[in-house]
């Protein structure tokens, strides 16, 4: 069987270059993703930046800890408290103390991402004056990094400051120092300092009953008071869900066409085995020769996919650190497993994919052999349809379940990313009782025209079903997952734009200025400050909503610590916004109560419930209201005095009846000009609304094209492949064409044709899942009060429906110059 098996390697090397090529770069698409997913936990430990010379750190606390049956939850306050004055006054008697500060600065020219801080400080990094002197008076600074100079003035939103030193930039922030004075006025709230005593005493000196409070940092434990000491977890989780999206639909996309392309191959050579069962074969011979070669070409294309996707690692690794989807510590390491399941994972695709083949080529009758119609009979097997009906039924069954249960489930990127493959497969499987009917329907025009042409489209891709499926199935791949991923993303930025702006009744909205990159979302001082507020609230003819962003943490079933964002806000101005309400009154929120969405295990008004506030502080608190749950974004609602520490980042303002909106909106500029230290915006509603409207930034564009780009580039050569493989096997059908008349041009043209005859039918298919699944998604927003439209990605739907339409036309027409008149 070995020796037959190299002989029809040899004789079909068409065919099975077709399926060794789809076999080794699927393995090679796997071996990337794996390469990459198992790098993306190779974070390095990264050691203290800014108080790497500071012998000891005291850091208030800044870590909420709830013991629970099964452990300590552990989760980040949303706003530290300080270190408290007892235990300063204490530290001072044990040596020189310095208090920490981090506030946004924002300078015209200047970074984006400038912090600033007190001039004691910048020995603790250590910082250097490269040029100039420390900073004595009010307005005076020092610079970090080389993108200013000694001499150069700053107008800043505090007012304008001259640089009269530079120290050189140690990669990690772009700062400004000011005298320690100026900067406690700037920033009044230290939540650390740096002790110059002995660990030990220090550790006694803020010992305490309180199960917590303050915590001193030491050796690499610094790292924890740099801005954001967590952002390589971040990465790593970011680096994580990317890989493993990007990886899941590749090896979905992969073992796919893999499949479909292997199984197609066998299913082309019908007239070869009747021609071997004729000359004697048995059955059985026909079987082990089929899997001998499945098993012969799975070997070596997997082989060469793990070595090609060894290969091709580092340059995807480079690629998404340039495009800043990872840090630049991300590098593809050394690791055995990705090759061995891609290599495995191939190899059994490629047993797979032959194997019900096989059974059918084992059953092939002599008479197959004198066969010349090329009707395809038996294409929908009794497996197939099995097989077809369960996947259908599944994909039906979870999502009527997730629809009764947990519509939220549906919104979340692991279900729209997953559940597409599963009708995918469906569709795909069922797809001979779907190509003859959309067959007829795409040709009916053309078939209708002056002419043969359009008929004989008709009547090949419709009677051709085994091909029109194996070609149409990468096109199927190709608009399903763009149009399910791509739309599910805009349908669901689409439902949380209604939610915001049914909501917003404000004619203007203050905030802090945007900041580019963003400040360090640890710094203090963010917010609008309480004299801004002020001055806001004097104003005539306006009504204000002043709003904080805090947040809190409950325990569902006693071990789960979750967190929930909140807004703290006056109950008077509460009851005039459009909050949406199954239950409850939003007057009725004080200082006892709390207003919680449909998500809280504990939602019925009236019961209490236990919260930790953002600061750390236990309090039982009365369900006063309850909202919807949305598209997820329904935070919380708490007054004031259970957001101790939330700084103000928003007023609504309403011009009042009879007040001209042109003078209110200069007033509010005019009240917020100086604010500090973080410069104010007033923007009108619409403004408000386009500036914080979700919508697909570069990064998650980036992110979506690595998901997509790859999967969609291997389905567009698969196309190519299984065009290839299909047209050379019709060399003599063209060139009887040409025998019965037919001149060049019109088998040129019916080959085009057909190609695109078939692109249309796979795409037609694509986007019938696609639709299905966004219908999906929109009954699910709906049953969670925040229903949207389906939102098709018609540009790219198109696009990609037109790329596969030319490279199946290229392909067709690289094939058909082999076709020529036969005997």
């Amino acid at each position: 069987m070995l020796s037959l098996a190299l002989h029809t390697l040899r004789t079909r090397w068409v065919t099975f270059t077709g399926t060794f090529l789809a076999l080794c770069l699927g393995v090679t698409l796997l071996t990337v993703m794996g390469l990459a997913l198992a790098s993306s936990g190779d974070a390095p430990e990264r050691e203290p930046e800014r108080f790497a010379a500071a012998p000891v750190v005291v850091r208030g606390q800044d870590t909420l800890r709830v013991p629970t049956p099964t452990g300590v939850r552990t989760a980040k306050l949303s706003h530290p408290r300080p270190v408290p004055p007892g235990t300063v006054a204490a530290l001072r008697a044990l040596g020189p103390v310095v208090e920490d500060r981090t506030f946004a600065v924002r300078a015209t020219g200047a970074p984006a991402d400038l912090v600033g801080h007190p001039w004691s400080t910048a020995a603790f990094a250590p910082y250097r004056l490269t040029a100039g002197h420390a900073p004595r008076a009010a307005d005076e600074v020092v610079a970090t990094g080389d993108w200013t100079g000694v001499g150069g003035r700053l107008h800043t939103a505090d007012g304008t400051v001259r640089v009269v030193g530079t120290a050189r930039g140690l990669g990690f922030e772009n700062a400004l120092f000011y005298s320690d004075a100026r900067a406690a006025r700037l920033s009044p709230v230290s939540t650390q300092l740096v002790v110059a005593a002995d660990a030990a005493a220090v550790r006694r000196a803020i010992a305490s009953p309180r199960p917590v409070g303050p915590s001193v940092l030491t050796g690499d434990a610094r790292r924890l008071a740099d801005p954001r000491p967590d952002r390589d977890r971040e990465a790593v989780t970011a680096l994580n869900a990317l890989f493993g999206t990007a990886g899941g639909v590749a090896g979905f996309v992969s073992v796919f066409v893999v499949a479909s392309t292997f199984a197609f191959a066998v299913a082309q050579r019908r007239r070869e085995f009747g021609l071997l069962r004729t000359a004697g074969a048995t059955p059985g011979q026909i079987r082990r020769t089929v899997v001998a070669e499945a098993l012969l070409i799975g070997v070596l294309a997997s082989a060469a996919g793990c070595a090609l996707g060894g290969l091709a690692a580092p340059h995807l690794a480079a690629r998404v650190v340039a495009d800043g989807l990872a840090p630049a510590w991300f590098t593809i390491g050394e690791h055995v497993w990705p090759y061995h399941l891609a290599f495995w994972t191939g190899l059994s695709v490629a047993l797979s994919g032959v194997l019900a083949a096989s059974w059918r080529a084992g059953r092939t009758a002599p008479t197959q052999a004198l066969r010349e119609a090329s009707v395809d009979t038996g294409t929908l097997t009794p497996g197939r349809l099995l097989s077809g009906t369960v996947l259908l039924l599944a994909a039906v069954v979870t999502l009527a379940a997730a629809l009764l249960t947990d519509p939220g489930e549906l919104l979340h990127r692991k279900s729209y990313v997953s559940r597409p493959m599963l009708l995918i497969t469906a569709v795909a499987l069922l797809s001979p009782v779907l190509v003859r009917p959309s067959v007829r329907v795409i040709a009916w025009l053309p078939a209708r025209l002056p002419g043969a042409c359009g008929l004989l489209v008709r009547e090949n891709a419709a009677a051709a079903i085994r091909r029109t499926a194996a070609v149409a199935a990468p096109v199927l791949v190709t608009v399903a997952l763009t149009g399910s991923l791509l739309g599910a993303t805009a349908t669901l930025n689409e439902a949380k734009g209604a939610e915001l702006r049914h909501r917003t009744t404000a004619d203007f909205v203050v905030t802090p200025a945007a900041s580019g990159s963003g400040p360090v979302p640890e710094m203090t001082g963010t917010g609008l400050d309480a004299e801004t507020v002020r001055r806001l609230r004097a104003l005539p003819g306006v009504e204000l909503s002043v709003s904080a962003a805090s947040a809190v943490h409950t325990l569902e079933d006693g071990v789960a610590l979750v967190r929930s964002e909140a807004r703290a806000t006056d109950p008077k101005a509460l009851a005039a916004v459009r909050l949406p309400l199954t239950a409850g009154r939003l007057a009725d929120l004080d200082d006892d109560s709390i207003v919680v969405n449909e998500e809280w295990a504990r939602h019925t008004v009236g019961e209490r419930v236990t919260v930790w506030l953002g600061d750390g502080t236990r309090r039982s608190l009365r369900v006063a209201a309850v909202m919807p749950t949305g598209t997820g974004d329904n935070g919380v609602y708490v007054t004031p005095a259970n957001a101790v520490g939330a700084p103000v980042d928003r007023v609504d303002v309403k011009v009042a009846p009879g007040a001209d909106p042109n003078a209110v909106r200069t007033r509010l500029r005019q009240a917020v000009l100086g604010a500090s230290p973080a410069e104010a915006q007033v923007l009108t509603r619409e403004e408000w609304l386009r500036a914080v409207s979700p919508h697909t930034d570069g990064t998650t564009r980036l992110g979506f094209l690595l998901v997509l780009g790859l999967a969609l580039l291997y389905a567009g050569l698969a196309l190519a492949n299984t065009l290839v493989m299909a047209t050379s096997d019709r060399v003599r059908e063209l060139a009887s064409l040409r025998l019965a008349g037919a001149t060049g041009g019109q088998v040129l043209r019916l080959v085009v044709a057909e190609a695109l005859t078939v692109v249309m039918v796979g795409a037609v298919l694509g986007l019938l899942v696609a639709a299905l699944n966004l219908l999906g998604m929109a009954t699910a927003l709906g049953l969670l009060s925040a229903p949207a439209p389906i939102h098709l990605p018609w540009p790219e739907l198109g696009t990609a429906t037109a790329a596969c339409a030319l490279v199946a036309v290229v392909s067709a027409l690289a094939t058909h110059r082999r076709s020529r008149p036969v005997d």
